[in-house]
Order: C-alpha cells, then sequence, then structure tokens
C-alpha cells in the first residue's frame, strides 16, 4: 500500500540539475547542491521533468516512508531552486542584533553579548537591528537555526519581549494589576 502522497511525482523547475543513481538522489541549482540516501524499499526515477517515487514489489514500504522520501525530494528540490528562509523580530527595550563576521552579535539583556555563529550553508541577514532573516537551501537546517536563536530570549508572556518569529502570536497574561 503506497501513500498518497508519495505517489504524486516532484516537478523539477527549469535550472535545476537531478540524478538518480541507485539510490542516491543528488540535486543541483543556483542556490547549492544537496543530496539524498532513498530507501532501499524504494525506487526513484527521473521521467522528463518530474521525478516519480515507486514501492519496490517485493518489498512493501510503509506509507510513511513513501511519502516522507517523496517530501524530502521535493524540499531538495525547492532548496536549491528558490532557498528558504524564516524571519525572526527581536523586541524588547535595548535589544538588538548587530553583523559580527558570518555571525551574530546578539544584545538580549544579559550582562553579556551573545555570539552566534552560522552552521555550514547558512546565512544571516539583518535588515536592520531588530530582525534576522535565516537563508538556506536546507529546509531542516534552516529551521532548526532559527529555532536555536529563538531559544536564546524567549519571548515572555507579560511584555511580549524576546526574539520570535515574524507571523507567530504571543498571548498575553494580565500582569499584577490585572485581577
Amino acid at each position: 500500500m503506497a501513500s498518497h502522497i508519495g505517489k504524486l511525482p516532484v516537478a523539477i523547475p527549469a535550472g535545476v540539475e537531478v540524478s538518480i543513481q541507485g539510490q542516491e538522489f543528488s540535486a543541483k541549482g543556483p542556490k547549492g547542491s544537496d543530496s539524498y540516501t532513498i530507501p532501499e524499499c524504494i525506487n526513484g526515477k527521473v521521467e522528463g521533468s518530474e521525478i516519480i517515487l515507486e514501492p519496490v514489489n517485493d518489498e512493501r514500504p510503509t506509507r510513511a516512508d513513501h511519502g516522507l522520501s517523496r517530501s524530502i525530494i521535493a524540499s531538495i528540490v525547492e532548496g536549491v531552486s528558490k532557498g528558504f528562509s524564516k524571519h525572526l523580530m527581536i523586541v524588547g527595550t535595548g535589544y538588538r542584533a548587530a553583523a559580527k563576521g558570518k555571525g551574530l552579535e546578539l544584545s538580549l539583556g544579559y550582562s553579556h553579548t551573545i555570539t552566534v555563529n552560522p552552521p555550514e550553508g547558512i546565512t544571516y541577514e539583518l535588515p536592520n537591528a531588530n530582525e534576522i532573516i535565516v537563508h538556506g537551501t536546507n529546509k531542516q537546517l534552516v529551521g532548526q537555526a532559527a529555532a536555536n536563536i529563538r531559544k536564546l530570549r524567549a519571548p515572555e508572556p507579560y511584555k511580549g519581549k524576546g526574539i520570535k518569529y515574524q507571523d507567530e502570536h504571543i498571548l498575553r497574561k494580565a500582569g499584577k494589576a490585572g485581577k
């Protein structure tokens, strides 16, 4: 039994080169390159401008293996063609970020500044002192790098100070005067 998601073909956009040799999938595009090892129970092939994943007859993949492999391959193709980004906002008086080489230097209300260096394949952009944009080709790595920065000073519920995602809504609590 195959996955409904796994059955869907993955479209290959213009400017992206894709190859499947055995169980090794690799993609190269304008933003970079990435690879993935397809599980043994799934065959991958390139037909025209689409990637098709099919279960091997003698071994039945679980729906999760089939759908997950298709989702990872689709993310790799999107990452090497367009890239991924996460937008973080810094809220609070005196809280700010500054570029320091390839990394960031964050002032978050502690007695010291915090230096954050990007993992391999990740870049930071600072439109102003209160915004950080994390860019990269690997969806999981971009999300993890943004989560690591947010974790340094998570938003608090009383005044909303801290680092939050741009589209995140912080539930506010009433203070002592709100009895």
